[in-house]
């Protein structure tokens, strides 16, 4: 390994990061309108089902966990977030006998109803998956949230309510798409009922 050269592709990330939290601010008005659309469904009891492909099924399944349990943790009501990337056995069961592009729809078709949030993250904006699922919510009149990067791609203009990270690395874009879940996590725990 050549260390010089690491550090300087150490420092250019950071630097960029640094750059790119500019922007970020810029959008506090979306996260803020996220955070009102999640803490209505909270009330309602309402189920908020969150997908992704690769890191991002990552990030969808940390929002799960920390949607439901550290941001609520000092409320009486819970939310109900649901992460359609953890139940391993179904995703590829609709997979292997129907396509890779019907893994969310499907699960929706089944568990979705009126008042509901669906929210898809898609670093490049165009997983077929999350588009598919993402339209199928808005048919049915669901509140759909996109975060996405590298331009938005189809998703952005999609979703009802988006937030691009504008960066053509993948890395600095789930970057900031968990640091999301984070001050979503962070803002909720501070409340209470």
């Amino acid at each position: 390994m050549d260390e010089k050269s690491f550090l300087a592709e150490t420092e250019a990330y950071i630097d960029r990061s640094m750059q790119l939290m500019k922007s970020f601010r810029a959008q506090s008005g979306v996260i803020t309108r996220m955070a009102k659309a999640l803490d209505e469904a909270r009330l309602k009891g309402a189920n908020i089902y969150v997908m992704g492909n690769g890191g991002s099924a990552s990030t969808a399944s940390h929002m799960a966990n920390d949607m439901n349990k550290t941001a609520c943790m000092n409320m009486e009501k819970k939310f109900r977030v649901i992460s359609l990337t953890d139940n391993v056995p179904v995703v590829l069961a609709w997979a292997n006998d129907e396509s890779y592009d019907s893994i969310f729809i499907e699960q929706l078709k089944g568990f979705l109803n009126k008042g509901d949030v669906v929210i898809g993250i898609s670093g490049s904006g165009n997983s077929p998956n999350v588009l598919r699922a993402i339209e199928y919510a808005n048919s049915k009149g669901n509140l759909t949230i996109g975060l996405t990067g590298i331009g938005g791609g189809k998703l952005k203009d999609m979703a009802k309510l988006s937030l691009v990270i504008e960066d053509d690395s993948m890395q600095r874009v789930e970057d900031f798409h968990l640091m999301i879940n984070h001050i979503l996590t962070h803002a909720f725990k501070m409340m209470k009922d």
